[in-house]
């Protein structure tokens, strides 16, 4: 048997994950690969990064389907949640617990000494991993990349030349910018992404710019029973499958597309372009539904839960309690988010055109400022009643001489 210490190594093929492998066996590793498949990569992908892996002198590369693992530990309670971070990031990141996971299983089952990823020191990924790791093992945790901020100020230039050094080329693409694919979407950032320039085209990788959108609006229907996503246009889907038909639908519209610059676990700004057609499908079209179908008390206070449940995910802690009491509170709202919503889009942003449900909180014989049930009299009742706080504290300030200017337009004769 081998002296040598074993190291599962989380492996997209990318540049800092490439550059890892001979890292690793420089310092008497032998490396196990695992390339966690949770969508994006196309057909061929897997292969290309297995063929990558060996060449680079893994001992062994691992290769698992983990698109229905991550719909079900995030795709569904974000929907349900409905809340992005900071109100503009629709947590693209989120694959990396399913990676941790999967990573965690397979270093206990191979009894490796060891787990590595390939985050760098300034960046968000590496609070997920390191944090998720340690929730669910005690192996040691490796990370070449941040080894090497030590002695350079420019890793992924020294990564490159590493790699060249070995006879491994680097596509232009990877050199230029981090790119990181998944189901859920596309994040993009590096180059002039990072120096508050504008994006260049080749930021697209799911959404055409609009000289090529179509001149025909698209309708899709979203079909939800308590708050899952279960069908397209009427027939049962699973949701893998929903995700990457609405990314192709909606993402040749340009639905989805954004930049986002905000706050970072590590307390930098940080800014990435970002693609999400189909996950922002989903958004738009749950979030019609439920507000058809929960009371107003429910659609007031959700989105803080939903809000506090996005910010645990996004900074690293998929694995505190309070993730899952959260998560329990959303689901236990779902209960009646039951129906079908026609999604639209000319292009750009989509819209919930069409609501079918048995469960529309609406009164029979009422519409809002058409008609209703009630009386005249019943409304100003209901006013005097409603608003008599408030006007008896007007009224107490004025008396105290407390006054809000207002500023009174009057005409001039």
């Amino acid at each position: 048997m081998s002296s040598k210490k074993t190291v599962v190594l989380a492996f997209s093929g990318g540049l800092d994950t490439s550059f890892c492998v001979p890292y690793l066996i420089e310092k008497g590793y032998e490396v196990i690969t695992l390339f966690v498949d949770t969508g994006g990569v196309g057909p061929g992908g897997p292969e290309r990064i297995a063929a990558r892996a060996k060449e680079l002198g893994a001992i062994e590369h691992v290769t698992i389907d983990a698109a229905q693992a991550l719909w079900d530990s995030f795709v569904t309670p974000f929907v349900m949640g409905g809340v992005k971070y900071e109100d503009r990031y629709p947590l693209l990141c989120s694959d990396r617990y399913v990676i941790v996971a999967e990573s965690v299983h397979l270093a206990h089952e191979r009894g490796a000494d060891a787990i590595a990823h390939g985050c760098t020191a300034m960046g968000n990924d590496q609070v997920r991993f390191d944090q998720s790791i340690r929730s669910l093992t005690d192996l040691p945790i490796l990370a070449p990349i941040r080894d090497i901020q030590a002695i350079t100020k420019s890793p992924r230039a020294y990564e490159i030349e590493e790699l060249r050094m070995r006879g491994f080329e680097v596509s232009a693409e990877a050199k230029r910018y981090t790119i990181n694919e998944n189901l859920l979407g596309v994040t993009v950032s590096g180059a002039e992404i990072d120096a508050f320039g504008a994006p260049g085209e080749g930021t697209r990788k799911l959404t055409k710019p609009p000289a090529q959108w179509s001149k025909s609006p698209l309708k899709v229907a979203i079909g939800f029973e308590r708050g899952r996503i279960v069908s397209l246009d009427g027939v049962p889907t699973d949701g893998p499958a929903i995700l990457q038909t609405l990314n192709d639908k909606f993402g040749a519209y340009g639905v989805g597309r954004g930049i986002y610059t905000g706050d970072t676990i590590v307390g930098l700004k940080g800014r990435i372009v970002f693609e999400c057609p189909g996950l922002e499908a989903l958004l738009v079209a749950h979030k019609a539904l439920e507000e058809l179908t929960l009371t107003k008390a429910q659609n007031e206070f959700k989105p803080g839960v939903a809000r506090r449940w996005t910010e645990l995910v996004f900074g690293g802690m998929f694995y505190e309690p309070l993730r899952d009491d959260l998560e329990a509170f959303i689901r236990s709202t779902q209960a009646t988010v039951t129906g079908e919503v026609v999604v639209e889009t000319s292009g750009g942003v989509c819209d919930p055109v069409e609501i079918r449900t048995e469960n529309a909180l609406v009164r029979a014989g009422a519409t809002y400022a058409q008609h209703a049930d009630w009386s005249a009299n019943d409304a100003e009742g209901f006013i005097k009643i409603h608003g008599q706080s408030a006007a008896l504290g007007a009224a107490v300030r004025s008396k105290l001489g407390i006054t809000r200017e207002v500023e009174v337009c009057s005409a001039v004769s």
